[in-house]
């Protein structure tokens, strides 16, 4: 199907690795049976060795099975977490030198400034580990793990506004449309387990006085891919996810037999028509009737330690803080979920700068680092990706007037910081290197693509063949760019 000619480029003849067709009704029934028998949807796991044996290439060896992503939804400023420059604090309040200038792209909230004083980073560093990493002294516990990590300080993007930007880091694409990473990684991989989701996704709301930006549930959509593969959003409180539950008077044994009923009646459907779209619904089905009872085993947290909640912090046993979606993350990927996407928002320091970075960063850095541990002593982080980071950074000039305790940074997409623990990533090291302005990278640039395309090599894909049919053309993570960073690995 993959050089299939474009005049029957069409919906049921387009999707790459389809096991359903109008030309093999035999196996698509075969498989919907064995699904609504308690199956797993084909299609649904194991694609990296279709991909392998379909292309003729292999794939690299993985060295993680799942993948935990802390997004700070906002831009976290990189000037005062990861990406040390001392010399500002001589320059502070100084006009930032046309020539430097001249090469930022500047937003609508500041293009019109007669005045773009520097602001020198609001924080302290230290070295810290063997390392000798230099972070800032709002992240004290992330301080503390620094070599288990590799900070990277040279990630950069094309985006400057938020929606955009994070649809890009989500998707590898600013518009949207296309399959989430999750998506991508639910249906390169699937999941180990057969009672959760292979992608789940938590948000928190952050502490800062500044409205957050919205999040829109296509983030963490399937886009063109079969609708199992998106994202399922786990709430805070006693229903985490909607719909879940029975209707009063509707007993699991009720339950089953409508199931197994609308079950009959799906492979009337798929027999008919051959939609593959028809076996992924009937799979979310049977998945959310094993759900009803996995989600509540997962979210009861009395079988954790004292130690395990001491780690984590009392924000912990709290339902739909930061720290609480950390350790329930740890959890998923115990039970075998692929992709975990955790977001926190209120990220976006336009201004309250000075008061508002200190509550973000005490709302993450003690939970950040606590999963790290948590992770690292239960022998899961060398085959469990974590990543850090948020959708670009901040300009070194101040938004608006430079006053001592309120000032701002806009949006900045030439370069921004983040970091990556376990699954095969090479701990204790700095990555890249920046201008001594933080505005442009000069040492080993990582661009959003090669972030994804690093990410995807560790899970054992290659990213140029984790690829899908659509409209005519094969679209993939890293649309027609993407470099592994090999120096990272």
């Amino acid at each position: 199907m993959r050089h299939m000619h474009p005049q029957v480029d069409g919906e049921l003849l387009t999707l790459r690795r389809r096991f359903l067709g109008q030309a093999v009704p035999g196996l698509g029934t075969a498989a919907l049976a064995g699904l609504l028998q308690g199956g797993v949807l084909p299609g649904s796991a194991g694609l990296a060795d279709v991909v392998r044996s379909g292309s003729g290439a292999a794939h690299p060896v993985p060295r993680a099975k799942h993948v935990i992503s802390l997004f700070m939804h906002g831009g976290p400023s990189q000037l005062e977490l990861f990406d040390y420059k001392p010399g500002l604090h001589r320059l502070h309040g100084e006009e930032l030198p046309e020539s430097i200038r001249k090469t930022q792209r500047l937003t609508g909230m500041t293009s019109g400034q007669k005045s773009f004083p520097i602001a020198a980073p609001l924080s302290r560093y230290r070295a810290c580990g063997e390392s000798g990493a230099w972070v800032s002294e709002l992240l004290p516990w992330t301080g503390r793990v620094v070599d288990r990590l590799a900070i990277v300080r040279s990630l950069y993007t094309e985006a400057i506004n938020h929606d955009p930007a994070v649809t890009f880091m989500q998707t590898g694409h600013q518009q949207p449309g296309r399959p989430s990473f999750g998506a991508w990684a639910s249906y390169g991989l699937g999941s180990e387990g057969a009672n959760l989701p292979a992608f789940v996704v938590m948000i928190s709301r952050g502490s800062a006085a500044r409205p957050a930006d919205p999040l829109y549930a296509r983030l963490w959509g399937s886009g063109f891919l079969p609708s199992n593969h998106q994202g399922t959003a786990l709430r805070a409180g006693a229903d985490p996810v909607l719909y879940l539950s029975n209707p009063s008077g509707i007993s699991p044994t009720v339950r089953r037999g409508q199931l197994d009923l609308l079950g009959q009646l799906n492979l009337q459907q798929l027999k008919r028509e051959g939609d593959a779209e028809t076996a992924a619904r009937a799979a979310q089905f049977e998945l959310a009737f094993r759900m009803q009872s996995a989600v509540p085993e997962l979210t009861d947290m009395t079988d954790e330690t004292a130690e395990t909640l001491a780690l984590y912090g009392v924000e912990s046993e709290r339902p739909g803080s930061f720290a609480h979606n950390c350790l329930m993350a740890r959890r998923l990927v115990e039970r075998g979920v692929r992709f975990v996407q955790l977001y926190h928002r209120g990220w976006d320091q336009h201004y309250n700068l000075p008061s508002d970075l200190r509550l973000q960063c005490r709302d993450v850095d003690r939970a950040s680092a606590a999963l790290i541990l948590d992770l690292e002593r239960r022998g899961l982080l060398d085959e469990t990706l974590v990543v850090w980071c948020g959708e670009f950074g901040r300009t070194v000039y101040s938004q608006g007037m430079l006053e001592p305790q309120n000032y701002g940074r806009d949006h900045h997409g030439g370069c921004f910081s983040g970091w990556l623990a376990g699954g095969g990533v090479r701990a204790g090291q700095v990555w890249g290197e920046t201008d001594d302005f933080s505005v442009g990278v000069v040492r080993n640039p990582v661009h959003v693509h090669d972030l994804n395309a690093t990410l995807l090599y560790l899970l054992g894909v290659d990213h140029t063949q984790l690829t899908w049919r659509f409209q005519g053309r094969d679209y993939r993570l890293t649309d027609v760019s993407g470099q592994v960073i090999a120096g990272m690995i």
